[in-house]
């Protein structure tokens, strides 16, 4: 992990050592600069964007040079302020801290909103990394009534939080592998609050998902159906991965982080056994590409020529740095080190000249519905400033 930490602290003393407002761009006349430079570049993009609560920046369309952009109720909102928090730990910028802090203010109204299972995504990705950094007893109380009204959807007969709403008439309790994520603000809750009921939910959750979601050879079922009456599984199906039977690569690394950041709250060895497992289901694949960044799903039949999934390897990465920490196996710190890497180039960091606040280009959002195909998407950079956060950290 030293030699991680020691990438990482170059760029940030590249970062600190010149202000985000002198770097270059497109008018300065500049054809060749630095990977380093071209990152701090792309930092600046955040600062420039102006904050608008029915324009979160979710995605970027290079063809039609279009920034898709949502409302606060969107599943992806959190991860923008999310960034701005974290690029504020990166640099020490304050001007970070103070976008941070206009842009979580707007998502304040989510805390209520009980019609989703992404709480986590939305108010733990923001309020989260605000409270870390300030210790504002306001971002307390939301995320406490955040996880209040998460834990609404649990279903005590299932032992899970139902995770969608929508296709009701074929899903009747719906839990994708995705949820795991939304755990940490249960588990964060119980430890701010001293309330138990959220950890004990996210217990449950967790356990629930380790005995359904996963096949013999440790891959991820994506979509598991549950009857919410007797709590048994009913089907267990896809819904953006290529068919039933495949491993949707950001399924695979879901479970992965999802259950290493369980053992982090809890350390049940079942838990650290199974992000083991599906470390090294995604690992070993013959179709991992060598350099770290997996293709959209691990059996797509027209591999190599399919699109790759940065938000996979990004979160991967980030949770085999934390992973790494509790065993001595060496590969988690290699996968990490060569994501690192591979993202830290021209080939994956957005170009100097694209007015928009994202920092890599080439994941993939969902496949079965071609939308937001090869671009960048903001959860993968929020993965990205994570695993330069935590090799800083060690």
């Amino acid at each position: 992990m030293i030699r991680n930490a020691i990438k990482v602290l170059v760029i940030l003393i590249s970062f600190t050592a010149s202000s985000c407002k002198d770097v270059p761009n497109k008018s300065s006349g500049i054809d060749n600069i630095s990977v380093d430079s071209l990152l701090n570049i792309r930092f600046q993009k955040y600062l420039d964007y102006d904050v608008d609560s029915l324009a979160f920046p979710r995605s970027y369309n290079s063809t039609t040079n279009k920034i898709f952009k949502v409302a606060s109720k969107d599943w992806t909102s959190g991860f923008y302020p999310g960034n701005l928090w974290q690029l504020y730990n990166l640099t020490g910028d304050e001007a970070f801290k103070t976008k941070a802090i206009e842009w979580t203010t707007i998502m304040e109204k989510e805390k209520t909103n009980g019609g989703t299972h992404d709480m986590g995504f939305k108010m733990y990705c923001s309020f989260g990394e605000g409270y870390e950094v300030t210790g504002n007893e306001k971002y307390k109380e939301v995320i406490i009534e955040s996880a209040t009204k998460l834990a609404t959807r649990f279903n005590e007969k299932v032992g899970s939080l139902r995770s969608w709403d929508f296709n009701s008439d074929i899903w009747e309790f719906p839990v994708i592998i995705d949820n795991m994520m939304n755990l940490e603000l249960l588990f964060e809750a119980t430890r701010i609050s001293g309330d138990s009921t959220f950890h004990k939910i996210a217990i449950k959750h967790a356990n629930t998902t380790l005995k359904n979601h996963f096949r013999e050879d440790n891959s991820s079922v994506h979509v598991v159906v549950y009857d919410s009456i007797s709590g048994k599984v009913k089907d267990k199906v896809t819904h953006q991965g290529f068919n039933d039977d495949s491993a949707w690569a950001r399924g695979q690394a879901w479970g992965i982080y999802g259950f290493t950041m369980c053992y982090r709250y809890t350390k049940n060895p079942l838990y650290f056994e199974q992000a083991v497992k599906s470390a090294a289901f995604y690992l070993n694949n013959a179709n991992l590409p060598d350099d770290g960044i997996p293709y959209w799903d691990f059996n797509d039949p027209e591999i190599p020529n399919v699109v790759k999934d940065v938000s996979a390897a990004t979160i991967t990465a980030s949770a085999l740095v934390e992973l790494s920490s509790y065993t001595n196996d060496n590969s988690y710190e290699d996968y990490a080190d060569k994501v690192f890497k591979t993202l830290k180039s021209e080939e994956y960091i957005l170009s100097s000249e694209i007015e928009a606040p994202f920092i890599l280009d080439h994941s993939t959002g969902n496949w079965p519905k071609k939308d937001e195909m090869d671009v960048p998407i903001v959860y993968g950079d929020y993965y990205f400033l994570e695993l330069m956060l935590r090799n800083k950290k060690i």
